[in-house]
């Protein structure tokens, strides 16, 4: 994935400070040195000739030997095989652009990287990255010339580049999932506006809300969640390559042209933290696993409210035992749950890695990046499970009619009402808990009337008339009370809901907007090989 330290980062394992190192040895610098610093040949000068049995980049005396399997990211690296391709073909054309390669070997490079993607990732010779093994290939067709191709960069910062590519496009995808199950989120909502709910805190009985509300909760949640993994995206969308292999290089290189080809928003400017810093990971896998703690929240609540009859899951999220027929069971809904603790192990595996390295380049890098591709790839099909158990289950609205109303779950609106009447609401609280101590079964307007007795020492009608406080024990009621931005009332949240959607609509312009300028450098990029091809 680098230079032999970045080489297994990609995803799997090479080595650059080796790359860079082994060849220092061999060759009296820096391999990546050598390679910014001969304008003739890549660094790996030597490499462009013969290569014999050897790589590219590693040449015979260091191509064997069981530690090579060991460090090998090759298999791994075949998910940033298009990413290296791409970041190849921006580096050849600045190189022409700039002089530094004359435009017929930069021509034949160009067409050698069309072949090779051609023949796809597995035809790729046997080395220790994808970067190595591209580079060797084009080579093989090219002649020594191929080996222009790695002027003036080094494998640290060519694979710091390629997983900022290619974690770019995970990263917008990501984010047009979570787009889309905000959307199914708020239109069950929208369906669900009247439908008492039973409240929760500890899991006791608390207040009556409905399913909207619940469901805009967790909407609320995922638009931060969508913050979050934009401003990752957005930090992750900055390029390294021209760093070299930490400390630049002497060529007349452009690196706004290759960010502008490659549909970068800006470059990392110091060369020694473009190709060390691995933040972007951390912050995009701390986001992603933000996220899978939401999914793991409403995972646990469709399972507690299953087990309460409060619905029932679709047969497309469910699955019975092999052994109780009668049984229906919300798996799906489980492996979400775990999903979480897939996500933030892979933050803190992530996390671990990094910790305590020192500038700039070393190979324990190549074992960070599966991290963030764990998270990426298990996250966001949990998101879309869960949000379509959640809206295609169906609710029981006679069993949430029943339980609204349990645990004496009207009682705090009960206390707001006798406030509202000019009790203050410490007294109005005790009034309500001196009944609710002496309560047995459904709300008393009888028990009621006896604690304010008790602790006002005069009739609770003299505050508030028994027809409000009736209504005021009415779940439905209760609920349409709550009518203040963001509560439960059906007025409330088709107010929430409007506000959510216009949010909703703005960030998947965002995520457009992304994709459309990604897509014009690509596009761009294509023309410009085509100038020399």
């Amino acid at each position: 994935m680098t230079d032999g330290e970045d080489a297994p980062e990609n995803a799997g394992g090479s080595p650059d400070a080796d790359s860079d190192g082994a060849a220092a040895s061999d060759t009296g610098a820096d391999s990546d040195d050598a390679t910014t610093g001969d304008t003739g040949a890549d660094s790996d000068g030597a490499t462009t000739g013969d290569t014999g049995a050897g790589t590219a980049v590693r040449r015979n005396r260091f191509s064997g030997g069981p530690a090579r399997g060991f460090m090998s990211s090759l298999a791994a690296d075949e998910r940033i095989f298009g990413a290296d391709l791409a970041v190849d073909r921006a580096h050849v054309v600045m190189l022409a652009e700039q002089g530094i390669v004359d435009e017929e070997p930069a021509g034949a490079i160009l067409a050698a990287l069309d072949d090779i993607e051609a023949a796809g990732h597995g035809d790729l010779p046997d080395a220790e990255d994808v970067h190595e093994a591209i580079e060797t290939a084009v080579i093989e067709r090219v002649g020594p010339e191929g080996g222009r191709m790695h002027t003036a960069r080094s494998r640290n910062d060519e694979v710091a580049t390629c997983i900022r590519y290619r974690l770019r496009e995970d990263l917008l995808d990501a984010l047009a999932t979570i787009v889309g199950a905000r959307e199914r989120l708020l239109d069950v909502a929208a369906d669900h506006r009247e439908m008492l709910l039973p409240g929760f805190t500890h899991l006791q009985y608390a207040q009556p809300v409905t399913v909207a509300h619940w469901l805009c909760s967790y909407e609320g949640a995922l638009a931060r969640d969508t913050e979050r993994v934009l401003a990752a995206s957005d930090r992750t969308n900055q390029s390294p390559l021209g760093a070299a292999a930490f400390a630049g290089t002497p060529f007349d290189v452009d690196r706004e042209r290759t960010a502008e080809l490659l549909g970068f928003d800006s470059v990392v400017e110091n060369a020694m933290d473009a190709t060390s810093s691995r933040d972007f990971l951390v912050e995009s896998t701390s986001a992603l696993a933000t996220l899978a703690t939401t999914l793991s929240g409403l995972a646990e609540d469709v399972v507690v409210y299953s087990g309460r009859d409060y619905l029932e899951i679709s047969d497309d999220y469910a699955s019975t035992s092999s052994i109780m027929p009668q049984k229906k069971n919300p798996d799906t809904l489980e492996i979400v749950r775990a999903t979480a603790g897939e996500a933030q192990g892979a933050l803190q595996g992530l996390l671990t890695t990094l910790k305590g390295l020192p500038r700039s380049y070393n190979i324990d890098l190549q074992e960070a990046t599966p991290h963030a591709w764990t998270a990426v790839d298990e996250v966001p099909p949990a998101l879309e499970v869960a949000t379509g158990a959640v809206a295609t289950a169906e609710w029981n609205e006679e069993v949430l009619a029943s339980e609204a109303a349990a645990g004496f779950s009207t009682a705090t609106g009960v206390a707001d009402r006798l406030a509202m009447a000019g009790i203050p609401f410490r007294t109005a609280h005790e009034v309500v808990a001196t009944a609710a101590e002496r309560l047995d079964g459904d709300p008393d307007l009888a028990v009621l009337e006896a604690a304010a007795e008790e602790v006002l020492g005069e009739s609770l009608t003299a505050y508030v008339d028994r027809e409000t406080l009736a209504a005021t024990l009415d779940p439905t009621k209760s609920v349409a009370m709550r009518d203040s931005q963001g509560g439960p009332a059906p007025k409330a949240v088709a107010a929430s809901i409007k506000r959510a959607r216009e949010r909703m609509a703005d960030d998947r312009e965002a995520v457009a907007v992304r994709r459309e300028a990604v897509a014009a450098a690509a596009d761009a990029l294509d023309r410009e090989v085509q100038r020399y091809v």
